[in-house]
């Protein structure tokens, strides 16, 4: 990696001059994680104040950048490639934001809480800003380093700006609780304290970087000098990182007043690729902190005023900004939210272990071209329309393959852009109908439609994209079969397999198992399961469960014997 020297660019003129009235002894660190941006950032505005001398931190965690080459896409042990070059391209862009300031950013590589420790001790930093941050890794990871810092009289200043609420507010509120359902949590929490806040957006400059000793400052390393090669990937994810692009993504959607206004979310196109049916906006807010969400949220509510009808929470813009919140906050505060066993509000359901069905859905390998070609973009991308991502979800777990959903969380944490660990945990407890299925559904679909409702691989996709313009640019072995075979290759015939070139079992898979019969079967599947924790009250134990996988599986064999259709 490149080492940076002791010098800093001069400062640009903006805003507002932090460098005011108060004393310029005081040495502070401010630690960029998640909020990789300069407006709304009150650990940076805090550390900015009356500091003589201030070091902006990145800290780079090899066993999250480092390559695995035993990972089954191109990335670290942690995450896809296509995550560590949007956080590249995030950190390059703060950086650039930070030298117009007269400041720059500091990367250091290693353990964060070793690092920060030695930079404490060999900056003689008596302030330490960083945003608070509810995932269980930082929260073990903060108590030790503040814990260390105020051992050495170091002042640490953790404020919430992440999300527009405090997770332990809201739960203090419901009584030591999380509320468990959407319209509790939003009668609970109310309006955000920033609806009325002035956020401060920009600055004139901000103190100078002190003397950086002989920590090892570098400067953002590019993929290559990480250990990547340029050619790893055949197609890139057009989404870049940074903050400069989320404002540029923000400004133009809450430019179309009409299209926010009328936002709902059940009706975006999921096939739409080249111009996608929603902002975006996602891993900018969620992952990175690009985007400020308190700075989203004043601007819909702008944009609500001025229009004479908007639509509203559940399926609205602001809605999905409120879905972030309360999984947040449910998140926070429950143990073992990411996980069956021991979660006290997930059912207990035994899921099937089969890898090489896993394999097949994560590599879009299942024969069915609207799920391949989903999962196909995930890969390539890094992102996908939720519609899309609920589609590929519900498959893999109570709509064919009945495979576990923490399987396939996996799989998302590793490959999309946008993941984070209280939303990806929720949505797929949700969408596999183990927990937050009541209100979720009924906010969707309407009535009480609970696991019933499941996405059909073949119809849903072709109502929004009956050419499969989308399926033929994800899955080019399939761009010369007929439309009228697009979704289902298997019933065509074999003369027109070979003239498109795709001859089914050879060029593409055939069907892994074969929808309607899988799907009645995991709907029984789910109805037992509902009831043995109805009858347990919740209180499965590990030998139940073993019981009832081994009872599923039995009157799987004598149900369905042959999955697999018959070709042509």
């Amino acid at each position: 990696m490149r080492r940076l020297p002791s010098s800093v660019s001069s400062p640009s003129s903006h805003h507002l001059n932090p460098i005011t009235s108060m004393s310029t002894e005081t040495n502070s660190l401010v630690w960029f994680r998640k909020s990789l941006r300069v407006h709304d950032n009150p650990a940076l505005e805090h550390a900015s104040k009356g500091s003589g001398s201030m070091y902006p931190v990145f800290v780079i965690d090899p066993h999250y950048m480092e390559p695995d080459q035993s990972a089954f896409s191109p990335g670290s042990s942690r995450a896809g490639v296509n995550r560590i070059r949007f956080l590249l391209e995030s950190l390059n862009d703060l950086d650039s934001s930070l030298k117009k300031l007269g400041s720059r950013l500091l990367v250091l590589k290693g353990e964060p809480g070793d690092v920060i420790l030695r930079c404490l001790q060999e900056w003689k930093v008596k302030r330490l800003c960083f945003e608070y941050d509810t995932d269980p890794y930082y929260q073990a990871l903060d108590f030790r380093v503040k814990e260390y810092a105020s051992s050495i009289g170091v002042e640490v200043f953790s404020p919430v700006s992440h999300t527009l609420f405090n997770p332990t507010e809201i739960i203090k509120k419901n009584g030591g609780k999380a509320p468990l359902s959407y319209q509790s949590f939003l009668k609970i929490a109310g309006e955000p304290s920033c609806v009325n806040s002035e956020l401060v957006m920009s600055y004139s400059s901000l103190p100078p970087v002190g003397d950086v000793g002989s920590l090892g400052v570098s400067e953002v390393p590019t993929l290559e000098e990480l250990g990547y090669r340029d050619d790893e990937q055949d197609e890139l994810t057009p989404f870049r990182g940074g903050e400069s692009e989320a404002l540029k993504r923000l400004r133009k959607s809450i430019s179309d007043k009409a299209w926010v206004a009328n936002f709902e979310k059940p009706k975006g196109d999921p096939s739409a690729f080249l111009k996608p049916a929603t902002t975006v906006l996602s891993p900018y807010l969620k992952k990175f902190g690009c985007l400020s969400s308190r700075y989203f949220y004043q601007c819909l509510q702008r944009v609500y005023k001025d229009v004479k009808k908007h639509s509203s929470p559940p399926v609205s813009l602001l809605g999905q900004l409120l879905w972030r919140e309360f999984f947040y906050t449910t998140a926070f505060g429950t143990r073992n939210f990411d996980k069956m066993k021991g979660n006290p509000i997930c059912k207990q359901i035994p899921w099937k272990e089969d890898h090489d069905m896993l394999a097949a859905w994560r590599d879009g390998k299942t024969g069915y071209p609207w799920i391949d070609a989903i999962m196909i973009q995930l890969l390539k991308w890094g992102w996908m329309h939720h519609l899309a991502r609920h589609c590929v979800a519900c498959f893999l777990t109570r709509g064919d393959l009945f495979i576990h959903w923490e399987q396939g969380r996996d799989v998302f944490e590793r490959l999309l852009i946008d993941s984070d660990w209280a939303i990806n945990n929720g949505n797929w407890m949700w969408l596999s109908c183990s927990s937050f299925f009541y209100q979720a559904l009924r906010c969707f679909f309407g009535g009480g439609i609970q696991y019933n409702r499941i996405y059909s691989p073949i119809s849903f996709g072709k109502k929004y994209d009956p050419d499969g313009k989308y399926i033929k640019h994800f899955l080019p072995v399939l761009k010369d079969m007929p439309k009228q075979y697009i979704y289902e290759p298997w019933t065509a015939p074999l003369s027109v397999q070979t003239k498109a070139k795709c001859i089914v079992g050879k060029d593409y898979p055939k069907p892994m198992v074969m929808h309607d019969e899988a799907s009645k079967e995991c709907k029984r599947k789910m109805g037992e399961a509902y009831a043995l924790n109805k009858k347990m009250n919740g209180n499965i134990g590990d030998e139940d469960l073993k019981d009832l996988r081994r009872k599923l599986e039995n009157d799987e064999e004598s149900n369905i014997r042959n999955q697999r259709p018959k070709l042509n």
